[in-house]
């Protein structure tokens, strides 16, 4: 098996406001949308974002076992950057498009610079500066 992700899915439970809060909030572009079922985008050259609706995504993996608004899921999506200045920035844009919690950016530990956001359904973003080779891997 090659060593690639191909789609990264989520099960959420309001498919409006996820629209609402990625397309409108945040300004991004489906590659596909069908309204009550699936919202994905195109977030790197061969990775996908799929964010299903919970009771499709039920039907074709199994029920979820977190439940909703249980807790926090035990993953974060990262979304790095080349600047501070552009964390910070993202991490504004995400508060004005109604992201809550919204964790703002610190120096961390080990070089980096990091905050988190939250989306409908609670899922964690890192906005990230990492200065380091892996952090430039990530770069477009």
């Amino acid at each position: 098996m090659e060593q690639r992700i191909s789609f990264v899915t989520l099960a959420v439970s309001d498919l409006d406001a996820t629209r609402r809060f990625y397309v409108a909030g945040l300004g991004w572009r489906p590659e596909l949308d069908v309204p009550g079922e699936v919202l994905m985008f195109r977030t790197g050259e061969h990775l996908v974002l799929s964010l299903w609706d919970r009771a499709h995504f039920a039907a074709e993996v199994g029920e979820p076992t977190m439940p909703t608004g249980g807790g926090l899921a035990p993953i974060t999506i990262a979304h790095n950057l080349a600047t501070k200045e552009a964390v910070d920035i993202v991490l504004s844009i995400a508060r004005r498009a109604g992201a809550d919690p919204v964790v703002d950016a610190v120096e961390r530990d080990w070089g980096g610079y990091t905050g988190y956001f939250a989306d409908p359904d609670g899922y964690r973003w890192e906005i990230a500066y990492n200065p380091s080779p892996i952090g430039d891997l990530v770069l477009p």
